[in-house]
């Protein structure tokens, strides 16, 4: 092989590594800016169609929590739980956490969904579970911060 035909091999490497190079960013900067963008659309369910009516005691909530036998104590604990959740998903250190709580609740929902509501909307819960378990993943490496964080403040 001729010193130009090496050059042109080496360059046409170096031009491929660098195309790869460049759409694996853009490609994980679009990741990155729909899962942010995810955890925003979650977090404001969670924040006003879900704790909403639990924490300003909507009759539809109250009922539901009277049928399971939590009452009002229940409901606005799960209200609470629910939008520390959703504020949560907001806070960089706090997405992996959050997550992974408001992925408890919603176990907990299904739960419940099954046993005292004969499974009656019990699908939502279990669609919820899906990408609050993939934010809790992408977001795992917050963990060690938060971890830090706590152990600094011990």
């Amino acid at each position: 092989m001729s010193e130009t035909t090496a050059s042109v091999a080496a360059a046409a490497s170096t031009a491929r590594r660098a195309v790869v190079a460049e759409s694996a960013g853009g490609r994980g900067r679009r990741a990155r800016t729909a899962l942010r963008g995810l955890q925003i659309v979650l977090a404001l369910f969670f924040g006003i169609a879900s704790a909403l009516p639990k924490l300003i005691g909507h009759s539809t909530a109250a009922e539901i929590f009277d049928e399971i036998g939590w009452g009002s104590v229940g409901m606005y604990g799960v209200g609470v739980l629910e939008l520390a959740g959703a504020i949560g998903l907001l806070v960089p250190v706090l997405q992996s956490v959050a997550a992974l709580g408001l992925g408890g609740l919603m176990a907990g929902a299904f739960f419940f969904q099954m046993t005292v509501f004969d499974g009656e909307n019990a699908a939502t819960p279990l669609i919820l579970v899906v990408p609050l378990a993939l934010i809790a993943w992408a977001r795992r490496d917050r963990n060690a911060q938060l971890l830090r964080l706590v152990r600094r403040g011990a």
